[in-house]
């Protein structure tokens, strides 16, 4: 509020309340002489009444609330809503009843939340399961995922829920804040940044650097994303797995677990990754990159610490149509195991179950995509690609697994279908395979279909 005593300069004011003096029957009639005696001597008082003022006006306090105390004014308050919103007040006003009239105080910016999601299902047919290839095919529910993204008062949030019909599990969830260049801090469940990003595949299957806990994951931490023009950087701390229990393969991200006589578990992880895009805004831009993780490795039994390390150089190009990634993986697990325990491998799990892989391996990943222009109106996307990654095993006389996925990704309004050919050798979840020490040594195929309603 502000009083309009001092909306007027002070001298208009002493002016306008000078003129019925001026008018006054006595002024009018004196000659011009006692007239010129009466106007001076009014401008004479109107300069000390001037000068009065402005010395007061000088002590009166600046701020509004001092004003208001100084005159006694109603105020208001804010008091804060069970929402946590706050809301004004207003102290001053009379209301009946045993409540205050309230009004809701807008937001400094309006939220927004979007929330997304996706149905989908999957046709299937594995030549190494007896039921499977004697039915010819199955068929079944695959996911129901739920998606939140937004930004309330500059907080952002970003979360996914995953509802299996063997588990139901956050796939991630965090909170973050934009920088005014950009940059973004993110502080919870978050993309691991390494690698291929944000994904080193085309396909619904993934490949070995998934399997193995080195893409498409997600822990419990701080991370800080800045782009620089051509230049992107990522740097990481995670505290611990994102469920903080190393006993529960109800999760998405491929983690180590403990169980049996493996009782290790990954905790305070460094992460750094750096990138740079040859061709940043043409039509044929190539991103090349280095990841570097290090890790404690704490063993249960033990209450020993041992380490995990990992680094990665990676090239993805998208010039036109075509999509090339390449990437090259080195890792190390030296885990503090008990006497008797071997080492050579390392319990992991996710999707409810556990498995080996080798403590010690490298990484090839190949992969090739095509774009297509629409063969059809109600196609709005049609990919088709070849991924092919392979994990060359730190373990004498173990047999090295590989996956190869051919397929297509149709897209057609809503709807989204994965069509693939999956031949994997030794992988996890085909057959006998073992990503850890031995292996099976066949190739076994499984023909999938995966078919989505996103929203």
């Amino acid at each position: 509020m502000k009083l309009s005593l001092w909306e007027h300069p002070p001298r208009l004011l002493i002016l306008l309340l000078a003129v019925p003096l001026l008018s006054h029957p006595r002024v009018l009639a004196a000659d011009d002489d006692g007239q010129a005696q009466v106007v001076d001597a009014l401008l004479a008082r109107i300069d000390a009444l001037e000068k009065r003022l402005q010395e007061l006006e000088s002590r009166l306090p600046a701020r509004e609330g001092d004003i208001r105390a100084a005159l006694s004014l109603p105020g208001r308050g804010a008091v804060e809503s069970q929402s946590g919103r706050i809301i004004e007040e207003d102290l001053g006003s009379a209301v009946s009843g045993s409540e205050r009239a309230v009004t809701i105080a807008p937001d400094p910016e309006p939220a927004r939340i979007e929330l997304g999601g996706a149905l989908r299902y999957n046709l299937v047919h594995r030549d190494f399961v007896d039921a499977s290839d004697g039915k010819r095919g199955e068929s079944g529910f695959d996911i129901f995922r739920l998606n939140v993204d937004g930004e309330i008062n500059n907080i952002i949030i970003s979360a996914e829920y995953r509802h299996y019909t063997f588990m139901q599990t956050l796939r991630y969830g965090w909170l973050g804040y934009e920088f005014a260049d950009d940059s973004q801090l993110q502080v919870g469940i978050s993309q691991v940044p390494f690698g291929l990003l944000p994904y080193a595949s085309h396909n619904a299957w993934f490949g070995v650097p998934f399997y193995t806990g080195l893409a498409d994951h997600y822990d419990m931490g701080i991370k800080y994303v800045r782009e620089d023009g051509p230049w992107s950087s990522q740097v990481a701390f995670y505290k611990n797995e994102p469920l903080n229990d190393a006993t529960d393969p109800g999760r998405f991200s491929i983690d180590v677990l403990r169980g049996g006589e493996q009782q290790n578990e990954e905790a305070n992880q460094f992460h750094a990754r750096l990138a740079y895009t040859l061709g940043a805004g043409t039509g044929c831009e190539t991103e090349v990159g280095s990841s570097a993780k290090v890790s404690e490795l704490y063993n249960n039994a033990t209450n020993r610490r041992g380490d995990h390390w990992a680094g990665a150089v990676h090239l993805d190009s998208r010039c036109g149509r075509w999509n090339l990634q390449l990437q090259g993986v080195r890792y190390q697990y030296n885990p503090a195991n008990p006497v008797g325990v071997s080492s050579d491998v390392m319990r992991v799990g996710a999707f409810a179950g556990t498995y080996d892989i080798a403590s010690e391996a490298d990484i090839l990943v190949a992969n090739v995509a095509y774009n297509f222009e629409s063969p059809a109106s109600f196609i709005d996307q049609l990919t088709c690609y070849n991924d092919y990654s392979r994990l060359y095993k730190g373990i004498d006389d173990s047999v090295d697994s590989q996956i190869n996925t051919l397929g297509c990704a149709i897209g057609s309004g809503p709807l989204f279908t994965y069509v693939d050919y999956i031949l994997a050798r030794n992988m996890a979840f085909f057959g006998n395979g073992s990503m850890g020490a031995g292996g099976d040594d066949k190739w076994r195929g499984r023909f999938n279909v995966n078919i989505g309603y996103y929203w």
